[in-house]
């Protein structure tokens, strides 16, 4: 049996932006680029509790977010001071178990079946966590504690903000059953009017449903689903992943637009991604490209090769300009460069070339 908690900081980065600067507490604040100043462009980060009350949420459009707040504070999201305050909660995180799975900057699942205070109550843990991140950091969080995965991030989501829900193995059926069905992982704006139009509301409805009904109709999320909401989800915190990709990007103001511009932007991206790379051990074997217009269009490109990339800046810089010149030509300038390194291996797996048909 796992004893796993979910966190989810509230309202993250607005939540910074109000920490450090609390004149910002009591009015409509919205994580995005002010639409007034970018032509209507943009979406919500994320909006304070202040804002939420309104209606407004993350991935709204700025403008929408501006008519129904007018007289609200947009700010420009800061990612660099976000991962950095992130980086603080974890290590939070880390004084109580090694087995974390990070989410995103602002959650994690944390596997306490076995921890670092030998504290065999989860919910104390969860208590004293969001105590220490409170009286550390002033910031607040809210925690899920289940025996899986999927049901402590729903009951972590239960009670917002600064929520403490604990959902037993003997009550999981009972407090899945009373979920909207938008509320199951997997459901999103595509399956959602699906599952309406077959009068799956509920979890209560979900439940009653055949597993080969599900499969019919969703395939392996009908799959997945027949086991959810009857509490089965044997998934592990995921703690020691692989890296699956290394990167660099960069946005540039003003847009970049002459060639010399461009290779000295790709050598900088190059330099610091061979940095990361060496100090990472690792070595890849596709190279990808992103590039992102004035008009916000972005394309992605990835060029493959047998043997593994060398980690040396020349060599990738003089293949991302290549795929550059291979684009579709355009009178829009750059505004953002990415260069990754993905199908990495350890350095130590060395590329042999057998002379088979000297």
């Amino acid at each position: 049996m796992r004893k796993i908690i979910h966190v989810d900081m509230d309202a993250f980065y607005a939540q910074v932006e109000m920490r450090d600067n609390p004149t910002l507490r009591q009015v409509p604040l919205i994580l995005a680029k002010d639409p007034a100043k970018t032509g209507g462009h943009g979406v919500v980060a994320t909006a304070n509790y202040v804002a939420r009350q309104l209606g407004i949420h993350s991935a709204m459009s700025a403008m929408e977010a501006k008519k129904l707040a007018p007289k609200g504070v947009f700010l420009t999201p800061n990612f660099t001071k976000y991962k950095e305050v992130s980086a603080q909660v974890h290590a939070i995180f880390h004084e109580y178990t090694e087995m974390i799975e990070p989410i995103a900057f602002d959650e994690a699942y944390l596997d306490v079946t076995e921890n670092k205070l030998g504290i065999d109550d989860p919910v104390i843990l969860a208590h004293r966590m969001q105590q220490e991140i409170w009286e550390r950091l002033h910031l607040t969080c809210s925690t899920g504690i289940s025996y899986n995965k999927f049901i402590a991030k729903l009951a972590s989501e239960y009670n917002k903000p600064v929520g403490v829900t604990i959902v037993r193995q003997e009550d999981a059926v009972d407090f899945l059953t009373h979920q909207p069905i938008g509320a199951f992982r997997g459901i999103g704006k595509k399956t959602l009017p699906q599952m309406e139009a077959l009068d799956i509301l509920t979890g209560a409805d979900l439940y009653q449903q055949t597993e080969s009904f599900l499969i019919q109709h969703f395939g392996k999320l009908g799959y997945d689903l027949y086991r959810r909401v009857r509490g089965i989800d044997d998934r592990p915190v995921q703690w020691q992943q692989e890296r699956k990709s290394i990167g660099k990007e960069s946005t540039y103001l003003p847009p970049l637009e002459l060639p010399a511009q461009i290779k000295k932007a790709l050598t900088s991206l190059a330099t610091d991604l061979v940095k990361a790379m060496q100090r990472n051990q690792r070595h890849g074997r596709t190279l990808v490209l992103k590039i992102r217009y004035s008009d916000f269009t972005t394309l992605t490109k990835r060029v493959t090769q047998t043997d593994f990339y060398p980690n040396e800046i020349t060599p990738i810089v003089q293949v991302a300009e290549e795929i550059i010149a291979s684009l579709p030509p355009t009178t829009q300038a750059i505004r953002l460069l990415g260069v990754t390194l993905t199908s990495l291996a350890p350095i130590t797996f060395e590329n042999i070339n057998l002379p088979l048909f000297e």
